[in-house]
């Protein structure tokens, strides 16, 4: 594990057992940007890659 992914360690173990909505996702990443905007980038691209999951395309 990359140290890097203890962030995501700690939403899978907090959160792994709950459903979320996409809306509510969307709207705890505004508010990270909010907060943090310096981050804006990052989160905006991976907002993008998870909108454009590629098993959502069937060409893909």
């Amino acid at each position: 594990m990359y140290a890097t992914d203890r962030g995501i360690e700690e939403l899978a173990e907090r959160r792994g057992d709950e459903q979320l909505s996409v809306e509510w996702l969307a709207e705890r990443l505004r508010v990270f940007v909010d907060l943090n905007p310096a981050f804006e980038d990052a989160v905006d691209r991976v907002a993008s890659f998870l909108a454009r999951d590629d098993a959502d395309d069937p060409d893909a």
